[in-house]
């Protein structure tokens, strides 16, 4: 060891990417909040707790308000900063927003408990970081700038190490390289590490992940070459597509001049912990029991794996994993062998899907796929609505999902208008009628519709129906009670209900079933309308793929907007309708001049793959 190297200090991600990782970023914050007081106490330099998929993740899945997530964890973690993922002009969502909102956004995250903001573009073009870093150094957060690993001829250590000193040079306080695929490997690690220890003033963290098996290795040349501070999840959260295991690493280098300085007993019973609650969440684990090397040829990053299983298992198809993870490396190829982090990932994993759903591949992608309608992300990304890529759009494909769109070369977010935030306010007070309609607590909200309008609506409504959901076990929320089994429920300071669940009748003829419950001894009993029985027929006509009059669905979904009405004038490539399918967005466009016959579909209609879901009148 080098003389006079300092300890290697220690991130811990369980509160957000080791979960986000392994199970998909279910983890509800019922079961995070008893033990962050503990971590509080271990000594760490930071808790990446919030950003990333969290944010989404809490709406979507979890019918929680992110924000107030993020003060309970601050409310408990007195001593140690919070870290947060932030994806650029991203900000946490799949497209490019405004400076506006990146400013606003910034300055409420950092107001509601981030210390340090963790600054990416996927593309690592730097443009895209620069409204981003300013707002976080006005509102005197710690700025730690990142650079996103990955490997390709576009891809070089002297390239990194640019980047890195330009981003030093814009201000930030520490540099991050985020190796979210976990390619990078022991010995490039201490090689690019070693040199840009050499080239920066300020302080290098890493960031990796253990799909590979070889994570420890990486950290532990990464501490050879003098990396400042690493992120590791405790030992029962890591390994596979998590982050190597901290347990591992602090014992690797006990006794060595880069001792973390962490205890044994501490760690042993954080650990503890988490593996008693993992088995809650054993339907999102990903089905990667073992190191896996093929990531090194798929390229899949960690935070990625186990929500594109998810993905792929909601579409019916589990069993084609496997196919589908050899065109995410086709995709990737396709779309220039790229940086893949969120968004590009999302591109490349929508593509991957796509491309499953409708028989393509790369030979005969620039034929059989002339004329579909792509997933909004890969649209979005041939577009440069992400940025630039370092070796440039292939030109072919570009022009096949652009069709009639005319690609950019300027920095998206300075092309944006700014967002109506108080058009959003407005609107949101309307349709919902808040009890609270304090300034923060707007700001907030309406933060949350501009990043995710149809997933925030939701969230609302499905609070409007239930009200708190937060307030059930977390096994409760996710698979109810079980006949016989009890649950406490707290609904105020000192008030709990002791509820448990006794039996349910038969169907009457329309589907209607009496459940019974024991609530605090009492008996009650609620209907409800079983869905189960209902026959799911598909009863849709089908698209006929030779009649040029037919416009049929290339993927199965759920109809977000219909653009059009029935005797509408169209062109071809104009925008018709939305279908939304496990957060991929495809925009279905005009395969024809003329006028619409008949929409067969309407919002909220779900649609199998070639359902009809427009007729034309074709102009002569």
């Amino acid at each position: 060891m080098a003389k006079g190297k300092k300890a290697v200090e220690i991130t811990e991600t369980v509160l957000r990417d080791a979960h986000q990782s392994l199970i998909a970023t279910r983890m509800t914050t019922e079961q995070i909040l008893p033990i962050v007081e503990k971590l509080d106490d271990i000594g760490y330099h930071s808790l990446e707790a919030w950003g990333g998929a969290t944010f989404d993740a809490c709406l979507r899945f979890l019918n929680e308000d992110p924000w107030e997530r993020l003060r309970k964890i601050k409310d408990r973690a007195k001593k140690t900063p919070i870290q947060m993922l932030f994806r650029g002009q991203n900000i946490l969502g799949y497209r490019h927003y405004a400076d506006d909102i990146v400013e606003y956004f910034v300055q409420k995250s950092i107001a509601n408990g981030v210390d340090i903001l963790r600054i990416f573009d996927a593309l690592n073009d730097v443009r895209n970081l620069e409204c981003a870093i300013k707002a976080c150094k006005k509102e005197k957060g710690h700025v730690q700038a990142t650079v996103c690993y990955t490997t390709s001829e576009f891809h070089t250590n002297e390239k990194f190490v640019k980047m890195a000193k330009q981003l030093e040079e814009m201000g930030a306080d520490s540099i991050c390289i985020k190796d979210m695929a976990g390619l990078l490997k022991p010995l490039a690690a201490k090689e690019l590490i070693s040199t840009l220890k050499r080239e920066l003033h300020v302080p290098l963290h890493l960031h990796t992940h253990d799909s590979t098996g070889n994570g420890v290795s990486t950290v532990l040349m990464a501490a050879e070459a003098g990396v400042d501070i690493v992120d590791l999840a405790i030992e029962s959260m890591s390994s596979m597509t998590s982050q190597p295991s901290m347990n591992a690493v602090a014992e690797a280098l006990r006794g060595t001049k880069r001792d973390t300085g962490l205890d044994f007993e501490e760690l042993s019973e954080l650990s503890r912990y988490y593996n008693r609650i993992r088995s809650v969440y054993a339907p999102f684990e990903s089905d990667m029991k073992s190191p896996n090397t093929e990531i090194y040829k798929y390229e899949i990053p960690g935070g990625q794996y186990s929500n594109l299983l998810a993905q792929v298992t909601e579409m019916g198809s589990p069993e084609e994993f496997e196919a589908i993870k050899g065109l995410y490396k086709e995709a990737n190829d396709l779309l220039g062998n790229i940086v893949k982090v969120t968004p590009t990932s999302k591109a490349v994993g929508d593509l991957a899907i796509f491309m499953y759903k409708n028989n393509l591949n790369k030979d005969n992608i620039l034929t059989a796929g002339a004329s579909l309608s792509y997933p909004d992300s890969v649209v979005s990304y041939f577009q440069g609505m992400m940025g630039q890529p370092y070796g440039g759009f292939p030109k072919k494909l570009q022009k096949i999902v652009l069709k009639d769109i005319e690609p950019l070369t300027e920095r998206p977010g300075k092309l944006l208008p700014p967002e109506d935030l108080e058009g959003i306010k407005k609107h949101l007070i309307e349709k919902y009628h808040y009890e609270d309609k304090s300034e923060e607590v707007m700001a907030q909200k309406a933060i949350s519709y501009a990043l995710y309008p149809k997933v925030y609506e939701d969230y609302c409504e499905h609070f409007e129906m239930y009200n708190d959901v937060t307030r059930l076990e977390s096994h409760v929320y996710f698979y109810g009670l079980r006949k016989g089994e009890e649950t406490y429920l707290k609904i105020g300071e000192g008030k709990e209900l002791l509820i448990k669940y006794l039996e349910q009748s038969d169907p009457d003829e329309n589907g209607i079933r009496t459940l019974s419950f024991q609530v605090n001894g009492s008996i009650r009993t609620v209907k409800i309308q079983d869905h189960n029985l209902e026959i799911k027929t598909d009863r849709r006509l089908k698209a006929d793929k030779n009649n040029p009059q037919h416009l049929g669905s290339s993927i199965p979904g759920t109809v977000d907007k219909v653009l059009v009405k029935e005797g509408d004038v169209v062109t071809k490539n104009m925008p018709l309708m939305t279908i939304e399918a496990m957060k991929m967005e495809t925009t279905v466009v005009s395969t024809v001049n003329g006028t619409v016959d008949k929409i067969y579909v309407e919002a909220g209609d779900s649609v199998h793959q070639d359902d009809l879901l427009v007729s034309f009148h074709i102009k002569e």
